[in-house]
């Protein structure tokens, strides 16, 4: 595995850390190595992988069929208008 050493980090940002870590009982280090597990930028491969997903799922739906905005959905939802 590799390492990596990261200077000049604000002392608020590593409070912050510290803070969750033991929120989540796990070491700083482990907190650190897991907020950049989630924050992994996506490779080119698994962008296109991802891409491709969606325009199997846009497949899906036959042309021409309407579809109504998430926002409505939600709206909907929220003030208890659908069944």
């Amino acid at each position: 595995m590799g390492q990596a050493l990261i200077r000049n980090l604000d002392e608020q940002l590593l409070a912050d850390y510290r803070e969750a870590a033991k929120r989540n009982a796990r070491s700083l280090e482990a907190e650190l190595r897991e907020a950049l597990k989630l924050a992994r930028p996506m490779s080119e491969t698994r962008r296109q992988e991802v891409l491709d997903q969606f325009a199997r799922i846009r497949a899906m739906t036959p042309a021409g069929v309407a579809q109504t905005p998430a926002e409505i959905l939600v709206r909907e939802d929220r003030d208890g208008h659908r069944e």
